[in-house]
């Protein structure tokens, strides 16, 4: 398996033409699912004792199983949060794959860690952060909110012994993404919501505290605000929570996977304050930093305590703090020790194309929200539920009930034409079901908007 050989050649070749068809291609199909017996009757048995050849395997793949998968790059691909990675960031993961890089310690990956802390130092400068603060590339949003919460805890079960023997509480918003809710089952901690879908203000959080018993007064430790719902886009008062968290001595962290791309932006910039005052942030590059999956990000003001929190101990990683100690070791800051130098494919694209572009490409996923507002004020079948948020669009299509916007979306998907999915919204006491529009890609048009929304007529 690991010689090289004619069949290695040929298959290497193949596999560069594949890459290379599909980087340089400006449409592609938007795929759909098939059901796992439909996909084993086309392609059979793939795994055997003697193998069935790279040839037939990637045959297998081209034909039939590359077509069972949405591209999260289709410019009409507008359900949960899209992606759309750029084409020298698409290269370089290649790159990064193929050198086989181990990115836990500065010993092994040195080069490629020195590429990853020149994007993180730049996604740092945005959030405003005091000196000294810095972070670590994650998986995903789950993985980076995770890690947060853990240092959290950690820390505040150092500051008296009493803290070691309780269950810790979280307090979010309804509106929080649902790692926040996942990662709390995972650091065995209690989670209580402010129930608003929308903005969570710091009135209302202080008004949450004020209302506990003393013995969960003891146990709270963290606040989580929301730097844009993945629902809609809404970015909770980080100051008013700020002051909230200070004053109460509580550890302030922000979940901004989805929206924390937009500080790039100078439209929408000032949004963001009080961000600068968190004890930890989540950003993925893999949603609007135009980034491959899987690249998430968690920043700390102090990141002194996540390596007390993270930082894994064991003879045979003696080395790694000895001799190979030189430099920055990502493994101590989050939950994985093995990973891989996922912020690599960032580091090439912002080499390439420089932070400007950046700027322009997320102003214009804002700028199409913002169209497709005004489109839809202008349809007489469709009307907005709320103002646009950041690059998200909750509208509803007028006399529908749950199972039409259900049916449409698989009609289109089916079709092949988009991927629209519903979502709900709490009104009063009750959740409506409506339609959502999450702009990423700047190669969505107005044309393609136009179209998505005449199709529900």
């Amino acid at each position: 398996m690991h010689k090289i050989d004619m069949d290695l050649i040929e298959m290497t070749m193949d596999v560069m033409k594949y890459t290379i068809d599909r980087i340089s291609s400006t449409q592609h199909k938007i795929g759909k699912p098939k059901k796992a017996e439909e996909l084993k009757g086309l392609v059979g048995d793939t795994i055997t004792p003697k193998g069935v050849g790279g040839e037939y395997a990637f045959k297998m793949w081209k034909k039939h199983l590359a077509k069972a998968n949405v591209p999260i790059d289709h410019p009409r691909h507008l359900a949960f949060v899209p992606a759309s990675p750029t084409r020298a960031a698409i290269m370089f993961d290649l790159i990064t794959s193929a050198s086989s890089i181990h990115g836990a310690y500065w010993m092994e990956g040195a080069g490629g860690i020195f590429c990853e802390n020149e994007a993180m130092e730049w996604i740092v400068s945005l959030t405003g952060l005091p000196k000294g603060a810095f972070g670590v590339f994650t998986s995903g949003g789950t993985a980076a909110n995770l890690s947060a919460i853990v240092t959290a805890r950690e820390y505040w079960r150092s500051l008296n012994e009493q803290n070691k023997v309780e269950k810790g509480l979280v307090i979010t918003s309804v509106g929080a993404h649902s790692s926040i809710k996942a990662m709390a089952k995972v650091a065995d901690v209690d989670i209580l919501l402010v129930d608003t879908e929308d903005v969570m203000y710091g009135t209302a959080l202080q008004e949450t505290i004020n209302n506990l018993t003393a013995h969960q007064r003891r146990r709270l430790f963290a606040i989580v605000a929301t730097g844009g719902t993945t629902n809609a886009g809404i970015i909770d008062d980080l100051e008013g929570i700020a002051r909230v968290c200070e004053a109460e001595n509580l550890w302030f962290h922000v979940d901004a996977a989805y929206g924390g791309g937009a500080l790039v932006a100078d439209s929408v910039r000032p949004l963001f304050k009080g961000i600068e005052r968190a004890d930890s942030i989540t950003i993925d590059p893999h949603k609007w930093m135009f980034s491959p999956y899987d690249c998430g990000a968690v920043i700390y003001k102090e990141p002194e305590l996540a390596k007390q929190a993270h930082s894994q101990e064991g003879s045979y990683l003696d080395i790694f703090k000895d001799e190979g100690a030189h430099g920055f070791n990502p493994t101590d800051y989050q939950i994985q020790l093995t990973r891989r130098v996922r912020g690599l494919p960032l580091w090439f694209s912002l080499a390439t194309h420089g932070t400007d572009r950046y700027k322009e490409a997320v102003e214009r996923g804002l700028e199409l929200a913002q169209i497709a507002g005004e489109i839809i004020e202008k349809m007489p079948h469709v009307e907005l539920v709320r103002a646009p948020s950041l690059s998200c669009v909750l509208y509803r299509r007028i006399g529908w009930k749950p199972e039409d916007y259900t049916h449409w979306t698989y009609e289109n998907h089916k079709k092949g034409f988009a991927l629209v999915t519903p979502t709900k919204w709490k009104t009063g006491d009750s959740f409506e079901t409506v339609s959502r529009f999450c702009f990423i890609n700047p190669d969505t048009t107005e044309g393609d908007v136009k179209a998505i929304l005449n199709s529900m007529k």
